[in-house]
């Protein structure tokens, strides 16, 4: 097998998924009456037999991309640095893919413990690329990465020689990343937080008047002392909320945005609701007539 056929195979089972949408670029195939873009849907044996017209067209001047198809559990963390790659490793971030796109330029692509939504798979990417120095503008869930073994076609690359430099593949562990459940449950938190503050102001995390920011329910959500549990994270955020003058309807509310499907039916998911706030109104009592 040659390098570019093993580069794909490597790549495209380290991302794990099923099926694949390739994009074949070419901006100024308009000017040849050609199409921009040549999109394929593709399932992994189809992209693998399709590698030799791959190389045909990355040779005609076309740049090969490569994204799952659907809802996934990957994000593309798109312009790194070496340092940036290293600092992920380091802080359990450890990429499934790591490509690099052109000398010294990298793209990683981050296993999730699961598939997303798609509102949280783009919030997902936004975060890893403020996090870690990444192009905010190619954050978001369905982004298209470089295909390995190909050449990078873009004009500013082109060496003296006439010569385009190839699309490396790094590492392909396919591994999820260590801190995974801890950072998904924080961005899941953060959207129901953002969803209840478009809905009831009242939410909103920004302080006013020259008082403190108000904290909201992914602030709870992202605390390592709650453990990851989120029942006592609900409890502390009831807590929090009814101490700070949110009403009682406002707190079910917010609670109900978690799903809370795994307590049962719905008539146990209210209770579990009214219990929750049962024992804060307790403790916001107390804490009031101190």
């Amino acid at each position: 097998m040659d390098r570019t056929s093993q580069a794909v195979q490597r790549q495209i089972a380290a991302m794990g998924a099923q099926v694949f949408e390739v994009g074949l670029f070419k901006p100024s195939a308009q000017e040849e009456g050609q199409a921009v873009m040549i999109p394929r849907t593709w399932d992994r044996d189809t992209l693998l037999r399709s590698i030799p017209w791959l190389r045909l067209q990355n040779a005609d001047g076309r740049n090969i991309y490569v994204r799952p198809k659907g809802e996934h559990d990957l994000s593309l963390v798109d312009d790194l640095t070496a340092g940036s790659v290293k600092r992920m490793k380091l802080t359990g971030f450890a990429p499934a893919v790591v490509v690099e796109t052109s000398p010294g330029n990298f793209q990683a692509w981050l296993k999730h413990p699961r598939p997303l939504p798609r509102e949280m798979s783009t919030l997902a990417a936004r975060k890893l690329a403020e996090e870690f120095d990444g192009d905010r503008g190619a954050a978001d869930w369905r982004h298209f990465g470089r295909l390995a073994g190909l050449t990078n076609r873009k004009p500013k690359y082109m060496n003296d020689a006439g010569f385009f430099p190839y699309v490396r593949l790094i590492e392909a562990s396919g591994n999820r990343y260590e801190g995974g459940k801890r950072f998904v449950a924080a961005i899941s938190a953060q959207r129901e937080a953002d969803l209840l503050a478009r809905a009831n102001p009242r939410f909103e995390s920004t302080g006013t008047g020259g008082q403190p920011p108000r904290k909201n329910i992914a602030d709870f959500r992202a605390n390592p002392r709650y453990g990851g549990d989120a029942t006592r994270e609900d409890l502390a955020f009831a807590i929090y909320a009814l101490t700070h003058g949110v009403d009682t309807a406002d707190v079910a509310a917010t609670l109900r945005c978690r799903d809370l499907a795994h307590k049962g039916d719905d008539k146990r998911q209210t209770q579990y609701v009214e219990r929750t706030i049962g024992k804060a109104m307790k403790v916001a009592c107390g804490r009031i007539l101190e």
